[in-house]
């Protein structure tokens, strides 16, 4: 709480604190402890929420006027299963409007800064989480991942974030679902065996959640001898990679095959071009339908929401059931990838981070982009419905954190916490964190 007091008017990691709810579930967490009987191994840490998870009492806005006065009266599931355990939720982090862009800023609490250079921008959308963790607020936050927001900001702060497979970590009683299946609810931590401890509580189906009963429970007991076949994708297509995260990465697919794993080069093997028009199609005609169910919405959300909603608003059902046809050819795709590889390894973004202020770089390598550029990497692990896991890198000549991606099938995120944490003990040069 000192260290929120302290820190965060400089941050804006955390939106809403709930110190007093805080101190007397440390109190009995501490009783607990003391009678020999606590309720996990979580039991007593402090985490955050992101502010698109509903925690029972606490404000929950989405990032959107829409819902800035809007406090639930339960918690979503994981939320629930965590507090079971004994974990205390100290605050909702920050996160832009409808957690629908790459950057963390909105107009009801403005813009989160990235720790390690407070003029840049922590990515998004879980900027509020990410930004949290590496400046030493609390050691865990839990986030969403629609389409690379655990992992991209994780790799701009030096962290390690979990997308858990589609279905690992059962979901209810949350917000409304506008990117058809392909968000997760997973964990941010600064090591892998912290992200292991809060998939052991979360990772358990769910009878409502239908999803989660297509996979096969996970205990997430290390295997320290695993060796895998990885595909390296340094790029994909001809999108551009800013040449340090180039280099860096290009590092780390070197550490992995000196620890014995295979490690083969190749090209992306599916349509990149194709897979971002289906995103675009999916994510605005799902947030047209949601904004339609709010009659004075216009007025309350920014300008570049109601772009978006209003593009979604014009594009027909043969366009969406299109998109779902890519998310189709893009899994088959990917089984014939998985028949000769375990993992696949690529960076976690095209573009180091940008201004704060700002929604996305216009430049990565010298070359214009739009504004997904920066975001190239992440978003086929949501449509498949595969697992994928940041990991950090060596850092840029400036000290700014740099991250890479292993992408498992679905259902094997254990593989992806074991290979992780081998990678981890090979990094044998220690992490440093801002000083704030």
């Amino acid at each position: 709480m000192a260290r929120v007091d302290a820190i965060n008017p400089r941050i804006n990691a955390l939106v809403t604190c709930a110190f007093d709810a805080a101190r007397e579930a440390a109190a009995e967490s501490a009783r607990r402890w003391r009678d020999g009987m606590p309720l996990s191994a979580l039991d007593g840490v402090p985490m955050t929420v992101k502010d698109n998870i509903p925690v029972a009492g606490m404000r929950a806005t989405w990032g959107s006027a829409l819902y800035a006065n809007y406090v639930p009266n339960v918690d979503e599931l994981p939320i629930a299963r965590l507090r079971a355990a004994g974990a205390i939720i100290v605050g909702k982090t920050n996160c832009p409007e409808f957690t629908v862009q790459g950057y963390t800023d909105n107009r009801l609490f403005g813009p989160t800064r990235n720790p390690f250079d407070l003029d840049r921008t922590p990515g998004g959308s879980s900027g509020g989480a990410v930004a949290a963790v590496s400046a030493g607020i609390c050691p865990i936050a839990i986030a969403t991942d629609g389409g690379g927001s655990i992992r991209r900001p994780a790799s701009y702060t030096g962290l390690v974030g979990l997308k858990p497979s589609r279905g690992r970590v059962a979901r209810a009683d949350g917000f409304a679902t506008i990117l058809h299946d392909c968000e997760v609810v997973g964990p941010i931590a600064r090591t892998v065996e912290d992200v292991r401890r809060v998939m052991r509580v979360i990772a358990r189906p769910h009878p409502r959640d239908p999803l989660s009963a297509s996979l096969a429970e996970d205990d997430f007991v290390p295997v320290t001898s695993r060796r895998c076949r990885m595909l390296y994708i340094p790029r994909f297509g001809d999108a551009p990679v800013d040449g340090a995260i180039a280099r860096s990465v290009a590092a780390a697919a070197q550490t992995f095959a000196a620890l014995g794993h295979r490690v083969d080069e190749g090209d992306v093997p599916f349509d990149i071009d194709a897979l971002g028009q289906a995103w675009s199609v999916v994510s605005q005609t799902g947030l047209h339908w949601l904004l339609q169910r709010h009659g004075d919405w216009t007025a309350q959300v920014s300008g570049e929401i109601r772009n978006m909603a209003e593009a979604g608003g014009q594009l027909h059902a043969a366009q969406y059931y299109e998109s779902l046809t890519q998310f189709a050819e893009l899994k088959s795709a990917l089984s014939s990838v998985f028949e000769h590889y375990d993992l696949i390894l690529t960076p976690s973004a095209a573009a180091m981070p940008w201004l704060a202020t700002q929604a996305f770089p216009a430049v990565i390598d010298d070359r214009p982009v739009g504004p997904r550029g920066h975001a190239i990497f992440t978003a086929f692990a949501n449509m498949s419905g595969c697992a994928a896991l940041n990991l950090p890198a060596a850092r840029a000549s400036d000290g700014m954190p740099i991250g890479f991606q292993l992408v498992a099938p679905v259902g094997a995120d254990s593989v992806l916490c074991d290979i992780g944490a081998q990678y981890e003990a090979a990094m044998q040069a220690p992490r440093t964190w801002p000083v704030l």
